[in-house]
């Protein structure tokens, strides 16, 4: 179901701090929370937990553009190398 919901500050403070610390969209700490405050035994779908394992080692972030040039380059040369 659709709706519009008008939360106040502090329960809207407690929905992003939920989606932050579980990795949960807006949708799932909203429904998550409902159901626990409203007494359902078990929700339809557990909340899922988002873990970033972060940029591999090695590879600077800030030179982003020349890595995708240089991951270009290699698939184009083992396209020309497969037509060998």
């Amino acid at each position: 179901m659709r709706t519009t919901v008008t939360l106040d500050a502090d329960s809207a403070a407690l929905v992003e701090r939920a989606m932050r610390e579980r990795g949960l969209t807006f949708k799932e700490a909203i429904n998550h929370g409902l159901r626990l405050g409203l007494g359902s035994p078990s929700p339809t779908r557990a909340p899922r937990t988002l873990r970033l394992g972060g940029p591999r080692p090695g590879i600077d972030l800030d030179k982003a553009t020349q890595l995708a040039a240089a991951l270009e380059d290699d698939e184009i040369a083992r396209k020309l190398e497969l037509r060998k």
